[in-house]
Parts: structure tokens; C-alpha cells; sequence
């Protein structure tokens, strides 16, 4: 019987250290683990980067800088890489459609991690959803690349300056520019001290007490005037503040809107003048024959055409006209002389 009772102590001894051992490496693993949780509080999402540089299986995943998961694979999918990643389900509300993720890095040697925006107020990512991704980060390599065509560039920019080429360049090599640019800077400095001294309009207005009171008493005639027309004084004023008067004015406009509409539909001699073919090919085959009828004349065709151009016919009808002026001149002082009327039976 004793033998019996130290072999049951014995195993109950086992199973006691068994069950510590078990809890004891509980604790470790969920302390460890204690960002991510268990399995079971655990789900599973996907980002899709260009280029994951020092990403890994293992790197974490963080929101807003707190470690919420761990990356489980890193895949190409095409020309882009696929990341799945697990996050703790407590952190679901803060990544939403309105989340961003991007590259991030744990220290200076460049281990990466991925780092998600929150979300707040958005629609929250299913399970093996993907969170949208930002743009990837410049690497070193890039860095590098865009600097040396920096350095490129600065350095063709210096060959064309030595060489003359550009505002820059002329400006250092062409002796003649820069005799110009220095005559330009010698008159800007013979401006300055001319408004200096009091020389020119500037000048005077600068120096001369008498211009700027004129200048001031202008000043004080366009307030005064602004003034007045805001009170209503006036053509302006009554057009900015008497309504009968702005009516007045609108009715006009109105007028004149409703006859240029009658004109552009073609009634009266002005919209018939505008809109009627007929009645301005008449007018325009007039002035036509017009046109022929001058040019004929200035030709000296006609008896009009010959009256402007030959001098002769001229004379002779002004010789004939004053001949006639002179004959009837002559009747009316004795018209018995040259008015004789006999009347006879047989």
C-alpha cells in the first residue's frame, strides 16, 4: 500500500509541473505575441507596393506607429508584389477604404515594416482585402540616379556659360554687353540722384511742397466728387440712387433692345436693308451702275462726260449762256425794238 501511495504522488508531481510548464509558455508566447494576439483574434489583408525593398516575411505591420500584426508573405503578382499581412481584429475600425499603406522601416539598417494610416469613419477592409497603397518611397539607388543627372545638367550649364551661350553666358563673355549693362546701371544711378535733387515730375513731387499739395487738393476733389455721387448729387448720383431715373434708363434699353430684335427679324427699311437679299442686291446693282455711270463721266463720255473734260464745250456754253443773259437784258430795256407784231387783213 505505501508503494502504491508514493507512485500516485509521484505522477501527480508530474502532471503539477506539467501544467506550469504549459502556463508558463503561454505567458511567454502571449506576451510575445501580445501585439498580434492569438490566431483566433487575428485576420488576414493584402497591400499591393511596386517595390518592397527590405520587406520580409515577419517585418511588422503598424497603425499609427503601434505594432497591430506581422507580414506572413511577400509574392509577385505581375510587375507589383502582393504583401499579406495579419493584424489583430481590434484595430478593423481604424483600417477602412479611407486607410493608406506604405513602406515604413523599424531603424537605420533598413529593416522594413509596413506602416497603415488610420481610417476613422470609413468603411472597414473585409478579410483578404486590400488596403489601398500609397506611392512608393525614392529609394537610394533613385536618389542617386536623380542627382547624377542633377550634376549632368549643371555641369552642360556651365560649358554653355563659358562658351557664351545664354543671357548668363553673354553676359560674361561679351565684352560689349556688359559695357551696355554697366552704362545701364551708371544712367539708373543718374535717375536716382536726379529725383534726389528735385529733377523731373518725380522729382518735384518728392522735393517740391507745391506739387504735392496740388496733388493732395486732386486727392481731396475725387473724394469729394465720390462723395457727392454717393449722396445722389448728380447725373451719376441719380443713376446710382434715383430709381425713377435707372428705370428710366432700363426702359430705354429696353426700347432700343426690342428695335434692334425688329431689325435682326426684318421689319421696316432698316431690318428689310439687313435681312433681305433681294433689296440689298438691288441696292448693290445700283450702286454698280452708279459706280459705271461716274467712271464713264470722269472719262468724258456724254454730253455730261464731255462737259466735264473738254474746256472748249465749256467756254462755249458759258459764251452762249452770257450772250443769252445779255440779249434779254436788251428786250427787257426796249422791248419795242426788238417785239414788232404787225397784223394785216388781207
Amino acid at each position: 500500500m505505501p508503494r502504491t501511495r508514493s507512485l500516485a504522488w509521484s505522477e501527480l508531481k508530474i502532471g503539477v509541473t506539467t501544467i506550469v510548464a504549459i502556463a508558463i509558455a503561454a505567458t511567454l508566447i502571449f506576451t510575445l505575441t501580445g501585439s498580434r494576439g492569438f490566431f483566433w483574434q487575428r485576420y488576414s489583408l493584402k497591400t499591393r507596393f511596386v517595390n518592397v525593398a527590405e520587406l520580409a516575411p515577419g517585418s511588422p505591420v503598424r497603425v499609427a506607429g503601434k505594432q497591430v500584426g506581422s507580414v506572413k508573405s511577400v509574392e509577385f503578382a505581375g510587375d507589383l508584389i502582393d504583401v499579406v499581412f495579419e493584424v489583430n481584429k481590434e484595430v478593423r475600425p481604424q483600417i477602412t477604404d479611407r486607410s493608406v499603406a506604405r513602406l515604413g522601416s523599424v531603424s537605420l539598417l533598413g529593416e522594413g515594416a509596413v506602416d497603415i494610416t488610420p481610417g476613422t469613419g470609413g468603411t472597414p477592409v473585409p478579410d483578404w482585402g486590400y488596403v489601398r497603397a500609397a506611392k512608393a518611397p525614392a529609394s537610394l539607388a533613385d536618389m542617386t540616379d536623380t542627382a547624377g543627372q542633377g550634376i549632368e545638367e549643371i555641369t552642360g550649364l556651365v560649358k554653355d556659360v563659358r562658351a557664351g551661350r545664354g543671357t548668363v553666358g553673354k553676359l560674361m563673355t561679351d565684352d560689349r554687353l556688359y559695357g551696355e549693362l554697366h552704362a545701364f546701371a551708371q544712367s539708373a544711378n543718374d535717375l536716382t540722384a536726379g529725383i534726389r535733387q528735385g529733377k523731373g515730375t518725380i522729382g518735384k513731387l518728392l522735393k517740391d511742397p507745391k506739387a504735392a499739395d496740388a496733388l493732395e487738393a486732386s486727392l481731396r476733389n475725387i473724394d469729394d466728387m465720390t462723395r457727392r455721387i454717393n449722396a445722389g448729387e448728380g447725373s451719376l448720383g441719380k443713376l446710382l440712387k434715383d430709381e425713377a431715373f435707372a428705370n428710366s434708363l432700363n426702359g430705354a434699353t429696353e426700347n432700343l433692345k426690342t428695335l434692334t430684335n425688329r431689325i435682326n427679324s426684318g421689319e421696316g427699311t432698316i431690318g428689310r436693308l439687313v435681312t433681305d437679299r433681294e433689296l440689298y442686291d438691288k441696292i448693290t446693282a445700283v450702286t454698280n451702275r452708279l459706280d459705271a455711270l461716274v467712271a464713264r463721266l470722269n472719262e468724258g463720255e456724254g454730253t455730261l462726260g464731255q462737259l466735264l473734260k473738254d474746256k472748249q464745250l465749256y467756254e462755249n456754253m458759258n459764251s452762249t449762256v452770257n450772250d443769252l443773259r445779255t440779249l434779254i437784258a436788251a428786250i427787257k430795256q426796249d422791248p419795242k425794238r426788238y417785239l414788232n407784231v404787225k397784223v394785216s387783213i388781207f
